[in-house]
């Protein structure tokens, strides 16, 4: 599988990412077969947090992945606190916080170091500074060999943009929601990386779409909408492809794009992924007609300013 690299790092992920999220204990032993496929077929960036069943997440990869630890791309995510009750969690980017966590994290993925760390949000109203200085210390102790941030907010990206060494901005990016567009060349500028997630919109861009409720929403699409649209792009892509593949072909025909991380619930749903990357690339005619079945929208709110 190709590999990207992650902003300016010496960091190459595999184009497909594995979404730890989607492992689970009702999964029993198929959490282990299906990280061991996808370990098999050159996925080489594993993205979990601190935040995914309550650690248990972190816990299970730091168990699976720790005989390839030196082979592999480990990123997690911190700033969430859970409350006692464990019923929600509290958004807590203070300095304190955040080391005191990710030492937490260190202790479960069962490593001395994290590859990636990413902020696990964040808003313009945060103590950005202290925030990134609590990352620059992680780096200088060296327990962080890169940081990032996960976020949509274009105000909060372009902060760390302009005043840290983020190398990396997790975003939901997919054919259904094209607004991580508007702030691409800004990023590719800035020599930073996108990491997609949630390349399959939820399951609305693959074949469960169509089982799914029409009067359903996905963002300001109707269930109905997409369905329709899912029949016309079926016409434009090759007969053995599938929908799941198309969208990841897309995704990935973005440069800024390092990795498009997708999670999978059974070892046959990551072998279709895996299948994007032995079949043809998406031509340019094929793409701009799915650009415009599913025009780019623009954030409503956040703006990027001074760029």
């Amino acid at each position: 599988m190709n590999k990207r690299q992650i902003g300016k790092s010496d960091l190459y992920a595999s184009e497909l990412g594995f979404g730890c999220m989607s492992l689970s204990p009702g999964l029993g032993k198929e959490n282990e077969s299906i990280v061991k496929t996808a370990l098999e077929h050159g996925i080489n960036y594993f993205d979990t947090a601190d935040l995914y069943q309550f650690g248990w997440n972190e816990e299970l990869i730091g168990k699976l992945l720790k005989d390839v630890r030196q082979d592999i791309i480990l990123a997690t995510k911190g700033g969430n606190e859970w409350t006692e009750s464990q019923d929600s969690w509290n958004w807590n980017p203070s300095k304190k916080y955040i080391k005191s966590a990710f030492k937490e994290s260190l202790r479960r993925l069962k490593t001395d170091y994290i590859d990636l760390y990413q902020l696990h949000g964040g808003t313009i109203e945060d103590p950005m500074d202290e925030t990134i200085e609590a990352f620059d210390e992680l780096v200088s102790e060296g327990l962080v060999r890169y940081y990032g941030i996960s976020s949509i907010r274009p105000n909060t990206i372009s902060y760390y943009a302009e005043h840290s060494n983020i190398q990396s901005v997790m975003m939901q990016y997919s054919l259904l929601d094209r607004r991580p567009e508007e702030l691409f060349p800004y990023l590719e500028k800035k020599g930073i990386s996108v990491i997609a997630r949630g390349p399959v919109a939820k399951g609305w861009l693959s074949e469960k779409a169509f089982e799914k409720n029409p009067e359903d929403k996905f963002l300001s699409y109707s269930g109905l909408d997409i369905q329709s649209k899912l029949e016309r792009v079926k016409k434009l892509i090759p007969q053995d492809e599938k929908l799941t593949q198309t969208a990841l072909k897309f995704i990935l025909s973005h440069s800024v794009i390092s990795t498009a991380v997708a999670g999978a619930s059974s070892v046959e749903q990551l072998l279709e992924n895996i299948h994007t990357f032995r079949s043809p690339e998406m031509t340019e005619d094929v793409r701009k007609e799915l650009e415009d079945l599913f025009p780019a929208e623009f954030y409503e709110s956040h703006r990027v300013q001074n760029r």
